[in-house]
């Protein structure tokens, strides 16, 4: 069962389109490399899974709890 989980993820800001419809589960155990261009997406993936930033869209469970809108203190 996966440990991380992105479901369908979008991140917008205004009316760009960061992230679209992302889907990324990462097992328990896993060793994960975000690798790309400048601008790609990596640090604002990051900062969704941490809660720095709010997801447009989609769904973010780690373990098999939805974090998507937990703050980033509770989500442990």
């Amino acid at each position: 069962m996966p440990q991380v989980r992105f479901e369908h993820i979008t991140k917008t800001y205004g009316q760009v389109q960061v992230l679209r419809d992302l889907n990324l589960a990462i097992d328990d155990g896993d060793f994960l490399v975000l690798l790309g261009p400048s601008g790609c997406g990596k640090t604002t993936l990051l900062n969704l899974l941490a809660g720095l930033l709010d997801v447009t869209d989609g769904r973010i469970t780690i373990g098999e709890r939805d974090v998507t809108d937990v703050d980033p203190k509770d989500r442990g």
